[in-house]
């Protein structure tokens, strides 16, 4: 965390460094109840009641975004644009096939700063797979409880023939980030993508599962080596 937070520390360093403020557990507790029954901070809520018991239950993560929620609500102690990236293993009741997993990981990613926009999303989702070797992404709305607007990401597998979607995306709305303390005007970029899928399209692998879990072949472990560097 202090690595990643370093870089804006010394970017955005001024003479005068605010005392950060401590986090109020309780105060945060009560707003996300007011915010799903009765609607706060711009939104209209879920309007039916808020269950402790379901808050509290535990379960197999089926994404990461509880990840960049920690994060965020560590930097509200100290508002300013930030970064954090992270990579973590999730679980989905998912029919087990040639692109799907039942367990997989995902590469998570927020970036904070003020006067962000969604084309500005896009385009760093496009420099990010360009690094891999991605490219001509296709961008899909969708609905996220989480962010708005939102946006589903495709690549192009050639060995499958169709496209298949790699992440997911989002701007998080006002009523995620303003109950945790962060500033109104502060925007926040949200990004959970796939490990293994854009694997499959950077080397040609038509079946996930050569890739992950209990069908990978152990002579294709080992004849190749962990890290893969491409020379251009």
């Amino acid at each position: 965390m202090e690595e990643m937070e370093s870089g804006s520390r010394r970017l955005f360093a001024s003479e005068e460094e605010p005392e950060p403020k401590p986090r109020d557990y309780d105060a945060y507790w009560e707003s996300i109840k007011q915010v799903h029954q009765e609607g706060a901070f711009g939104s209209m809520g879920y309007r039916y009641p808020w269950s402790e018991d379901e808050c509290l239950r535990l379960c197999l993560r089926t994404h990461t975004t509880a990840v960049s929620t920690w994060v965020l609500h560590r930097l509200a102690e100290s508002p300013r644009p930030a970064r954090y990236f992270s990579i973590d293993r999730v679980f989905r009741n998912e029919t087990v096939d040639a692109t799907h997993l039942a367990e997989f990981h995902q590469v998570e990613g927020v970036i904070a700063d003020f006067g962000l926009t969604l084309g500005g999303l896009m385009r760093f989702l496009e420099d990010f797979f360009g690094k891999l070797g991605i490219e001509n992404l296709r961008f899909k709305p969708t609905y996220n409880p989480y962010t708005e607007p939102s946006m589903e990401v495709y690549g192009y597998h050639v060995g499958l023939a169709k496209w298949v979607e790699i992440g997911n995306s989002g701007m998080f709305r006002p009523e995620m980030l303003m109950p945790m303390g962060l500033p109104k005007d502060l925007r926040v970029y949200g990004f959970g993508l796939s490990l293994e899928r854009p694997t499959m399209i950077k080397y040609g692998v038509s079946n996930i599962r050569e890739l992950l879990g209990h069908k990978v072949d152990l002579g294709f472990i080992e004849s190749n080596a962990a890290v893969r560097l491409d020379k251009n």
